[in-house]
């Protein structure tokens, strides 16, 4: 079953309260470099700092009494975590996210401080999904993935109804695309509202599985490497049952960007926006900026994502990073 329009506006109403509608701004330094009005949406002001919150709290909202009574399991990069332990915390209910060893340290720190349990499990999202599926069989928890469910995306795509209602003449929006939660809730949203606006999914070179998915035509494993755009790292799942479909039905294009690219995006958030966004945020900037995108009219760049360890943080702002280390 695909996520429609219908249900991401169910959505919304299920999470009045729970999550921040975000602020939508005009970037002046990017509007004159594009030709036309460039508006940033600011989710990384989200309460956990990310949009992961939106769709973490819509399925928990939507479990039954006793499916909450046994506590919820994911694999995570690090935001889905972040914002499943914050809405389980809510709850009162029993959280235990599972993570590789790829993930920064800054973001098993903030999941911990919410009362969730961490479990480090292997090199990929795939060996940290597998304890979940062992966590799923014998201790009875709900897995609730970070993007492949249906109330996930109908979470994340109330993001796309707040960008239409901010900018409703929107040409285009770019959006950070990993397993493609954000992105196909975000694309059945706009196109539902306006089925002209073209909706760009951006990751990074490294390790790009959705991309990869697309191009062979349908769900293929790839080696999930080193990033700056850590967020965005992980698999689909070779048996994938929802956003592949969606963001092969949906998306316009899908874009990717080098580590530099992705630095150069990170360094212009801050210097010329005042704002603080780790490299799966700040992809829109950094495709805008290397002219990977052409667009011609109000423009939406999704930033989401200020989860990034400070101390990398200054060094790829002072020149001292710019992104090609990290992928060494």
């Amino acid at each position: 079953m695909l996520v429609t329009l219908q249900h991401i506006r169910a959505a919304r109403e299920r999470i009045v309260g729970k999550v921040e509608r975000t602020p939508c701004v005009l970037s002046q330094s990017l509007s004159d470099r594009a030709g036309h009005p460039v508006h940033l949406k600011l989710e990384h002001h989200q309460t956990t700092g990310a949009f992961k919150l939106r769709g973490a709290s819509n399925a928990i909202a939507a479990l039954s009494p006793e499916e909450k009574s046994r506590g919820v399991v994911a694999a995570s990069t690090g935001n889905h975590g972040r914002a499943l332990a914050h809405a389980a915390k809510l709850e009162s209910m029993r959280a235990v996210i599972c993570m590789s060893r790829l993930v920064p340290g800054n973001k098993l720190d903030a999941i911990r401080r919410l009362g969730s349990e961490v479990r480090i499990v292997g090199n990929s999202q795939d060996d940290a999904q597998q304890e979940v599926d062992r966590l799923v069989a014998e201790d009875g928890l709900v897995m609730l993935p970070p993007f492949d469910h249906p109330d996930i995306v109908a979470g994340q795509g109330t993001l796309g109804l707040e960008i239409m209602e901010q900018v409703p003449d929107a040409a285009a929006v770019l959006v950070p695309l990993s397993g493609g939660g954000l992105a196909a809730g975000v694309a059945a949203a706009v196109k539902g509202v306006s089925p002209g606006t073209k909706v760009t999914g951006i990751s990074m070179a490294r390790g790009a599985a959705m991309k990869a998915s697309l191009d062979a035509g349908r769900p293929v494993q790839v080696e999930e490497l080193p990033t700056l755009a850590d967020s965005l790292g992980g698999g689909i799942g070779l048996d994938n049952r929802l956003t592949f479909a969606m963001c092969r039905d949906l998306l316009d294009d899908v874009i990717l960007l080098a580590e530099d690219e992705i630095a150069a995006g990170i360094r212009h958030a801050y210097g010329q926006e005042r704002e603080i966004v780790e490299g799966a945020g700040a992809v829109g900037i950094g495709a805008l900026l290397a002219g990977k995108v052409k667009t011609s009219g109000p423009t939406v760049l999704i930033l989401s994502g200020k989860n990034i360890d400070m101390g990398q943080h200054r060094r790829i702002v002072c020149g001292e990073s710019s992104g090609r280390e990290r992928a060494a």
